[in-house]
């Protein structure tokens, strides 16, 4: 395994794996048992960097989430894992009432919200601290100043470590962290927002289970990094749920544009001459980019999960990462 660091405050600053562990599906579609064999292979492997969130998977089960921070919960104490793996939840897309969707009915991202969830999460997780918390998406109706302190104010207060957003137009990411600074409080270090080798088109959602258009990297978020070397840019749904290499994962009408043939022909050439397959290409080119990228991988089986850790080892050529970039 390799590690980068994320974060720049000392309060919160960590070592993580390059490689970070999804556990949206853990305790659905993913039973228990499964789940911490899964867990357990991450770490064995040096994993060290776990991502969930306060509403997983209320889609799949009928209720308002917490399913997957109870699992990984359980997993902590039954380990005795401590501070060396780093968990990162999220808050804000968390339905008020079983049945409803974060849509129509999500609980927001205002000053009680982030109090209140940020302290259910800690108790499900069995934690004092969280690691890393992330704003799941975007609250228009609450001033951004609200929710800028309110998360501040977790840091302050020693029950968060590091904070995150996700699924925010960049320019209210800028305008948050300059709120943030302006008041002398923490502001957000940590960006997660879903990005992979193929491009969407930018005239459709991106990704509308988590946000709409501005849930997809788009070259002003990547650039924003570029010039913001001290953010660290998550990026999960790499692998497009399966949509590299499986028929039965259709790909869907935001790649449905010239380039995607293209590319895809680059990146199974490339995977044929490194004899790797193309998702273990994938997530090499996100991890050697010039914007560096921790890619979020998810999986149903430890023998999934190992073709994702496999692929931190495989190092592009310069020729083969100039094929890929350059393919239109």
């Amino acid at each position: 395994m390799k590690y980068r660091t994320i974060g720049t405050d000392a309060r919160g600053r960590r070592e993580v794996s390059v490689l970070s562990l999804g556990a949206m599906l853990f305790g659905t579609l993913t039973d228990e048992a499964t789940s911490f064999a899964i867990l357990d292979r991450f770490v064995e492997a040096g994993g060290t960097f776990v991502d969930t969130a306060n509403n997983y998977a209320y889609w799949l089960d009928d209720s308002q989430g917490g399913t997957s921070e109870e699992v990984i919960g359980r997993w902590r104490r039954s380990r005795g894992i401590t501070d060396e793996v780093v968990v990162a939840t999220k808050l804000g897309a968390r339905p008020k009432a079983p049945g409803t969707g974060f849509v129509e009915n999500g609980e927001g991202l205002s000053a009680e919200v982030v109090r209140e969830q940020s302290e259910a999460s800690r108790k499900r997780l069995g934690v004092e601290k969280l690691d890393l918390l992330y704003a799941h998406v975007e609250d228009p109706k609450v001033p951004l100043e609200e929710t800028v302190h309110a998360f501040g104010e977790l840091v302050e207060q020693g029950t968060v470590g590091l904070l995150g957003v996700s699924n925010h137009w960049s320019w209210r990411v800028e305008r948050a962290r300059n709120i943030a600074e302006r008041a002398g409080l923490p502001g957000y270090q940590v960006l997660q927002y879903g990005h992979s080798y193929l491009r969407r088109r930018a005239d459709l959602p991106g990704l509308l289970s988590e946000g709409g258009d501005n849930a997809a990297v788009q070259g002003d978020l990547l650039a924003y990094v570029r010039e913001n070397p001290e953010l660290a840019l998550i990026a999960y749904s790499p692998l497009l749920g399966g949509g590299y290499v499986r028929q039965d994962k259709p790909l869907g009408p935001s790649f449905d544009h010239a380039g995607t043939p293209a590319r895809l022909a680059a990146l199974h050439e490339v995977a044929k001459d490194c004899g790797a397959t193309p998702n273990q290409v994938v997530l090499a080119w996100l991890l050697g980019g010039a914007v560096p990228v921790i890619p979020l991988v998810g999986a149903s089986s430890t023998g999934q999960l190992q073709e994702s850790l496999d692929a931190v080892d495989l190092e592009l050529t310069a020729e083969q990462r100039a094929r890929l970039d350059e393919a239109r």
